[in-house]
């Protein structure tokens, strides 16, 4: 038993009951969650997107600061208008950007100074996977990018929960023992009750609820082969943690990112796009 079990009692009690009505979340991610259900009508238009997307202002803003990138506008002819900006980068980019918004906000909660190291981690880590899986996918040919870059986003989603929550306790700011034992030992469980309150898609649940098997790395066929892969050229997940693993895990994991080279410099260029887009430091 450990000595902070009816500390995580409580939270976790409380936990169970939002995902059962209404879950505690900052406004950006009810946005996230309205286009994301808004972009499940096939009979969607660009006109009824933005009308959704326009009611948070941030998230509107990264759509455009991304539509006027380099990957999407090599003109460099900027625009300002919200429906080009849309046109331009397509759905699966605006439920993407919108979630990405959605997680760096909740990350960014007065009560979470002291553990600013941990989210900061948490995020690079995940923005990290997203970019590595979204090429492997885009290289593989058979696998929806934007499922992988969305399976990479949020394979870490109960991490962020978990803190954004807890950071409301009082007992947990200032109990960083506490607060990783409730990472490591809840984070997966909770994420996964999440993803389907939140309701991701099932296919992409059940990637992540299996991406730390062993998978196939060398003929990857699915987003969950492709999300093995991504987090294992990550660092995998005590990469968030700032654990880098035993010698022998570690090296193999150095071998690795030098074979698939080009594949991790192409990713980091996505990287730099994404934290470009959302304004995200390094």
């Amino acid at each position: 038993m450990s000595a902070h079990d009816s500390l995580h009692f409580r939270i976790l009690e409380d936990i169970a009951h939002e995902l059962s009505g209404d879950i505690n979340f900052p406004t950006c991610m009810d946005a996230a969650l309205l286009v994301r259900n808004t972009l499940k009508d096939p009979f969607a238009n660009i006109d009824r997107v933005v009308r959704v997307v326009s009611v948070e202002p941030l998230i509107s803003s990264k759509l455009l600061r991304l539509a006027n990138s380099v990957a999407y506008n090599p003109s460099g002819k900027t625009i300002s208008d919200l429906g080009t900006a849309i046109g331009r980068i397509g759905f699966d980019s605006v439920r993407t950007i919108s979630l990405a918004v959605a997680m760096d906000q909740m990350l960014k909660s007065r009560n979470l100074a002291q553990y600013e190291s941990i989210a900061h981690h948490a995020w690079t880590h995940s923005l990290t996977v997203a970019a590595i899986a979204r090429v492997l996918a885009r290289r593989i040919g058979r696998i929806n990018p934007e499922d992988a870059m969305m399976a990479g986003l949020v394979h870490d989603i109960g991490v962020f929960y978990l803190l954004y929550r807890a950071a409301e306790y009082p007992d947990y700011r200032s109990n960083p023992e506490a607060m990783m034992e409730l990472l490591c030992g809840w984070h997966e469980g909770i994420g996964e009750s999440l993803l389907h309150a939140l309701g991701i898609p099932e296919r992409i649940i059940e990637a992540i609820s299996d991406h730390d098997r062993l998978c196939n790395i060398e003929t990857p066929c699915s987003v969950r082969d492709v999300l093995y892969f991504a987090n294992l050229l990550a660092g995998g997940d005590r990469e968030w943690m700032g654990e880098n693993g035993d010698a022998d895990s570690q090296e193999l994991r150095e071998a690795d990112r030098a074979r698939y080279q080009d594949l991790v410099q192409e990713a980091e260029d996505d990287i730099h796009e994404l934290r470009s887009a959302l304004g995200i430091r390094p």
